[in-house]
């Protein structure tokens, strides 16, 4: 019975803490009196596992996540399995023919830690990297997500500094890689001008159903056979209604989009 009320008290005290960011993105927070997570494996971004999770010891990936925060000035969001899936993800996709692109890029995060760990330069092609570098379109948001809360919450964000608005730092942060291609612009309407007829990897984070659905649709009959599409928050904790308008848009062309346990929502195409 001990034995059973200490498992039940360490359960609660990890789902408290894996469960705080994923809160404050929906802007609550919780509380909890006890911390003792010694129990778990992997407890952060909104997971807890006892399960293996030794690729966070490898040095090649220590390298790109470490890449990763180097592009946020040194800030890490404890996305580390979620960087992992990403990386396999973008890796997977060189075995097809494409250039790669990720719409929705802020400080470069995700981006830089897959070309750390992919040796980008090594492998001559071109890596788009789309966002408007103002901060969200808030126009762009529905009334769904309005209501929801999303919209103030990317408000906020961008009056916290949360998103990154300096061009110039961009620019340099993506410098030692000449394959990286910065287009400034929102989406869809930026989207003809990349010069690429075939896409491998589509990485999709723009926290917002519309853009996101317009990428989508738009790079469909670009993607290779066997491409990749990666959504960032397909199935994460309060952007339900992204998740309905990209499950929605998938299904119309007969796809199915894998819900992940990181948040993550991932296509083949």
């Amino acid at each position: 019975m001990v034995a059973m009320r200490r498992i039940r008290s360490y359960v609660k005290a990890a789902l408290i803490r894996v469960m705080e960011p994923v809160a404050a993105r929906a802007g609550l927070e919780l509380k909890s009196t006890r911390r003792d997570y010694r129990q778990f494996r992997y407890a952060q971004d909104g997971i807890f596992t006892l399960h293996n999770d030794n690729f966070r010891n490898e040095p090649a990936f220590r390298a790109a996540y470490a890449r990763g925060i180097k592009a946020s000035l040194g800030f890490d969001p404890q996305f580390e399995w979620r960087v992992h899936v990403a990386i396999w993800a973008a890796r997977t996709a060189l075995q097809v023919d494409g250039a790669f692109v990720e719409c929705g890029v802020n400080a470069g995060f995700m981006s830089s830690a897959v070309m750390q760990a992919l040796d980008w330069n090594a492998t001559s092609r071109r890596f788009f990297l789309v966002d408007t570098f103002t901060g969200p379109v808030l126009p762009q948001y529905s009334a769904e997500e309005v209501s929801t809360g999303r919209r103030i919450i990317a408000e906020q964000t961008l009056m916290d500094g949360g998103y990154v608005t300096d061009l110039d730092r961009i620019r340099a942060n993506f410098a030692e890689w000449p394959g990286a291609v910065v287009v400034p612009g929102s989406v869809p309407e930026i989207l003809p001008s990349i010069e690429s007829s075939t896409i491998a990897f589509l990485h999709i984070d723009m926290n917002c159903a519309l853009p996101e659905q317009k990428a989508l649709e738009f790079f469909w009959d670009r993607l290779s056979p066997g491409a990749v599409v990666l959504f960032d928050d397909f199935a994460y904790t309060g952007y339900e209604h992204q998740r309905r308008t990209l499950a929605e848009a998938a299904a119309a062309r007969g796809r199915e989009i894998l819900s992940l346990p990181t948040g993550q929502g991932l296509l083949i195409r």
